[in-house]
């Protein structure tokens, strides 16, 4: 994994990009601009101008991290079996394809409509039902270190709890 070189604050955007997909990232900041907060171990950032030695020891650093932090991602097996940070967790069918869709586009968001149409192929069931699965599958994964998180009016998103944004909401 390389680590991304972004300047700051012009592509904040492509900042918080990095940040949800979990990549490592040096911000250079540019002159006279207040520094940033940083409060994900995967981020950095150094002042403009700045010695490509230190930028190289920086990305270095950031390296290292990446390795210690658990950016591992998920794995749903055949029998529907989801592993993170060496525990695992059995799911009942129609729960495993719900993780399955939410692991395909882990640390995104999935719409309801796709959750629907992998939990139930024949039919989309009522708002409800979603729901509670939704609850129940929560609750399973709880201990692996995993959180769904509701992202209103959009869909849901999987990713890794304890993780910290560069906003300040944890992950």
């Amino acid at each position: 994994m390389d680590v991304a070189l972004v300047p700051w604050p012009n592509q904040e955007e492509r900042r918080a990009v990095l940040s949800w997909d979990r990549r490592p990232r040096l911000l250079l900041v540019a002159p006279g601009v207040p520094a940033p907060v940083v409060t994900d171990p995967l981020e950095d950032w150094v002042r403009l101008p700045v010695e490509d030695a230190d930028v190289q020891a920086r990305m270095a650093t950031l390296l290292a991290r990446t390795e210690t932090t658990g950016v591992a991602r998920p794995l749903l097996d055949d029998d529907g079996v989801l592993r993170f940070n060496g525990g695992l967790v059995p799911l009942p069918p129609l729960e495993a394809r719900l993780a399955g869709v939410l692991l395909e586009r882990y640390a995104a968001v999935v719409s309801r409509e796709g959750l629907a149409r992998a939990g139930w192929p024949d039919g989309a069931p009522g708002r409800n039902a979603l729901d509670v699965h939704m609850v129940r599958l929560r609750r399973r994964i709880l201990g692996l270190g995993l959180t769904i998180r509701t992202v209103r009016g959009r869909g849901y998103l999987l990713d890794a709890s304890g993780l910290v944004h560069r906003d300040g909401r944890s992950a």
